[in-house]
């Protein structure tokens, strides 16, 4: 029966129970292990004990743990690890020689060594708060497609190689509240369709060549209070669908080019309390549905052309 298992859960368990202390198991059907805040000796008995030859998905979840078993060098097939909120993790990457699919984790820094994971679909490291920056080898993921660091709110800029990930679809760093800037390189992201920027608050501006991303459909700047201007050429968006500008309290107009957004669906300006004006270049936009501007308290009136959007909602 132990053969033919597929997935064992040790969510909490303090001590492992017998059956599974007793010897090496021969595990080798086994795919999903969830030791979500087992207790570090459960993680190292279990995991330094057992054949896990083709384990694909491995959940460490806010255990204490402060190494991985040596063990894992032997999960060759290992896809996806969890390691959120491991706050007394030390060693993390450089212990990996083989490919992984997904990695949570909690660190002040990461091993430059994460380079290496070639396949790396998903990278998230998500509510990272002491994590200060990214290594240049971070640029070396070249499937990466989903990048997740939204609260690491410490992290102040992100490094130029990140314009190498041309595979990259989704960048998220919402509430990334010391991030001031982007660098120019993010332009080089050509499968970018996401960028979540919401309540960077620090942020003050953004690069010109943000109007490079062809692939862009989604630009969230919800809460980016510091955001004064758009660049001129985000105009050049020419994929964007829905650009979100909600709480953006220092914002004063938006540039005239953002009627050459030809397949701007939705605009969302609520609560833009300095916003003064809409450009009458608005009026071009033809597929335009939704125009939000509750409690625009600095806007006088809408400019007399804004009758031409017939698809609005």
């Amino acid at each position: 029966m132990v053969k033919n298992l597929k997935g064992i859960s040790f969510k909490k368990c303090e001590v492992l129970p017998s059956f599974f202390q007793n010897g090496s198991k021969e595990f080798h059907n086994l795919r999903l292990l969830d030791l979500t805040k087992a207790s570090p000796n459960t993680v190292e008995i279990f995991i330094q004990g057992q054949n896990l030859s083709n384990l694909r998905w491995l959940c460490l979840q806010k255990c204490t743990i402060q190494k991985l078993p040596s063990n894992l060098f032997n999960c060759c097939h290992l896809q996806v690890l969890h390691l959120t909120e491991c706050k007394f993790l030390q060693l993390v990457f450089d212990i990996f020689n083989h490919d992984l699919n997904d990695i949570c984790v909690k660190r002040k820094e990461l091993c430059t060594s994460i380079g290496k994971l070639n396949s790396l679909l998903e990278l998230s490291l998500a509510g990272c708060s002491n994590l200060q920056e990214l290594p240049t080898s971070v640029g070396q993921l070249s499937a990466l497609q989903n990048l997740n660091l939204s609260r690491c709110w410490r992290l102040q800029e992100l490094p130029t190689s990140i314009g190498q990930l041309s595979a990259l679809q989704t960048l998220e760093l919402n509430n990334c509240s010391s991030l001031r800037k982007l660098p120019t390189s993010i332009g080089q992201l050509n499968a970018l369709q996401n960028l979540h920027l919401s309540w960077c608050s620090s942020l003050q501006k953004l690069p010109t060549s943000i109007g490079q991303l062809n692939a862009l459909q989604n630009l969230h700047l919800s809460g980016c209070a510091s955001l004064q201007e758009l660049p001129t050429s985000i105009g050049q968006l020419i994929t964007l669908q829905n650009l979100d500008l909600n709480n953006c309290s220092s914002l004063q107009q938006l540039p005239t080019s953002i009627g050459q957004l030809s397949t701007l669906q939705n605009l969302h300006l609520l609560f833009c309390s300095r916003l003064q004006e809409l450009p009458t270049s608005i009026s071009q936009l033809n597929v335009f549905q939704k125009l939000a501007l509750y409690n625009c308290s600095s806007l006088q009136k809408l400019p007399t052309s804004i009758d031409q959007l017939n698809a609005l909602i």
